[in-house]
């Protein structure tokens, strides 16, 4: 008996739902490597992320996890539940904070909850959809927040056989 295919994705414009908390599993562990590969990947040279001896010093008592690492994390982790082959793109992030610190071996949660949805004007078969996102340690201690702004394809205009 043939079998359907399912192809994993993220919603249409049309299942985005302002009724909804989504959260995103399985939570993400960061580790030593993570932080000190993506800070200097990306040039990063603050000591709080690379220097444990000085950060000792310093308010918080050890190395702090690159704040860019945890947004990037924090909006990485919705894509598969809510953009993943269904997004056009990213239009913008605004009100992005760090209320509390992430460590080595803190595990970051991601959750998104979605403030408004309406359809694009400029581009047929296309919405534009508000996100909250939350990023929560192991203790729930909220560590970052971030609104973001998407560009996604409505159910009836996208050709699902194009996404890879």
């Amino acid at each position: 008996m043939p079998r359907r295919t399912l192809v994993q994705r993220g919603l249409y414009f049309e299942e985005f739902d302002l009724d909804v908390l989504y959260q995103h599993r399985p939570g993400r562990t960061v580790t030593e490597a993570d932080n000190v590969l993506f800070t200097t990947l990306t040039m990063n040279t603050q000591g709080l992320h690379l220097d444990a001896a000085w950060s000792a010093t310093q308010p918080f008592g050890e190395r702090l996890v690159n704040s860019m690492f945890t947004l990037s994390t924090l909006v990485g982790s919705s894509v598969a539940q809510l953009t993943q082959g269904t997004l056009v793109a990213n239009l913008g992030f605004g009100a992005v904070a760090f209320p509390h610190p992430l460590f080595h071996g803190d595990t970051l949660y991601s959750e998104t909850i979605v403030t408004g949805k309406r359809l694009s004007q400029s581009r047929a078969g296309q919405g534009i959809v508000d996100l909250t996102h939350t990023g929560r340690n192991q203790n729930g201690d909220v560590v970052a927040t971030a609104t973001r702004t998407a560009l996604v394809w409505c159910r009836d205009f996208h050709d699902e056989r194009t996404d890879s």
